[in-house]
């Protein structure tokens, strides 16, 4: 067998497709790859029939908490009872208490409110004047005001739980940067804790108040509870900040694809489909299963006990799929992309993301209809020791 090759995640320029990542998907789709932190090798699955098969089927799972994983970052990131590293039934007992809250009728009911949001912050870059930061003034603050609104959040603490996800969803190469990330689960454990128990003495219309009352009915517990919590909180803004970022700077340095919305806006749901299955929006793999048995995947048999990981991006790049899958299509047809992943471990809020990305994307396009660069596109610059992609910041003018 040949050596495991070692993926050590290069900050990949702008929206390019990670080398190492393409390469795999062509020339060997089922692989064993070496990871920076950790111990020992694992497999990587980057084809999207595969990825399917792996994330679906039950005899990979994702019960790793507290095993000698190969990994992507020198800590964990994820609190240790969070719902992502639970297997059924247990993972479907703690999903069935926020799932509700994510529904269609529920987010048509909250479009109205991030429309509010939105419209209020696009104001202030109005009034700022060009140039402006798109992202201080729009894909940062609203994401985090439209998560923080469901879940509870009061607007005083919100740069808090900002901070704490940019800090915890690095890549953190050493010692240090790892004992930041571990500062930073506390402190949000401990500020979620505060949360749940003011909830408690005083319920609200919020997720938090209907998890605290899940707590009370016995369907979950409180370690449960801030895990969930955590999750959303950090996890629902640093991912829609990226994706909406990414969003607008693929769109401002394609002027066809903006003019084309800009007179066909009721193209905008597709719009914001094909850009999540088209960009790269992970610096390297998320986390890993484990074979509970031996298992065949494209022809490669995976023993009993090795760790495998899937690549989305690349699943979402595969050609026998999706014909030119560099080139953004908005009229693609074919099979549902796998950007918020599959299987039992979907994520439990696309249905939210997918709304602020068309709300704020219809919203753009409307109210800034000459919106540009404020500087050349080879002079954004990116966010670098981060597991999700995304620029710095992005000044526009109008």
């Amino acid at each position: 067998m040949k050596c495991p090759r070692l993926y050590d995640v290069a900050d990949v320029p702008a929206l390019d497709f990670d080398p190492f990542l393409r390469k795999s998907l062509q020339d060997a789709p089922v692989s064993r790859i070496r990871l920076p932190h950790g111990e020992g090798d694992c497999w990587l699955v980057t084809r999207y029939a595969d990825v399917r098969f792996v994330t679906s089927d039950p005899r990979f799972s994702r019960d790793i908490v507290g095993l000698p994983i190969p990994k992507m970052t020198k800590h964990f990131i994820p609190l240790d009872r969070a719902v992502s590293f639970v297997d059924p039934p247990d993972h479907a007992r703690v999903r069935a208490v926020v799932a509700p809250a994510f529904t269609q009728r529920n987010m048509e009911r909250l479009r109205p409110q991030a429309q509010a949001i939105l419209d209020r912050l696009v104001d202030g870059l109005l009034e700022s004047g060009p140039p402006a930061d798109l992202i201080r003034h729009i894909t940062s603050p609203f994401p985090l005001d439209v998560v923080s609104e469901v879940l509870g959040i009061p607007a005083a603490d919100r740069s808090r739980v900002r901070d704490w996800a940019q800090t915890l969803l690095t890549r953190a190469s050493d010692q240090a940067g790892a004992e930041r990330a571990r500062q930073v689960k506390e402190a949000a454990r401990g500020y979620f804790r505060d949360l749940a128990a003011q909830r408690r003495a005083e319920p609200r219309s919020d997720l938090m108040s209907a998890m605290v009352a899940a707590v009370g009915e016995g369907r979950i517990d409180d370690e449960e509870l801030l895990a969930l919590a955590t999750l959303m909180g950090l996890n629902g803004w640093h991912a829609v900040r990226n994706n909406t970022s990414n969003m607008m700077y693929a769109l401002l340095t394609r002027t066809r694809l903006m003019d084309r919305l800009r007179s066909e806006p009721q193209l905008v749901p597709q719009a914001v489909d094909e850009l999540l299955r088209w960009i790269p929006h992970k610096h390297g793999v998320g986390q890993p299963r484990i074979a509970t048995e031996d298992v065949e995947v494209g022809g490669v048999l995976i023993r009993q006990g090795e760790f495998v990981y899937v690549s989305y991006v690349t699943a979402n790049w595969d050609e026998r799929v999706y014909p030119d899958p560099d080139r953004i299509d908005f009229d693609r047809k074919g099979p549902p992309h796998v950007a918020f992943g599959y299987g039992p471990h979907f994520c439990v809020g696309p249905l939210l993301a997918r709304m602020e990305s068309e709300v704020l994307l219809s919203t753009l396009v409307r109210r800034l209809p000459a919106m540009r660069l404020a500087i050349p596109q080879d002079q954004v610059r990116w966010q670098t020791d981060v597991l999700i992609r995304g620029p710095v910041d992005l000044p526009v003018t109008w």
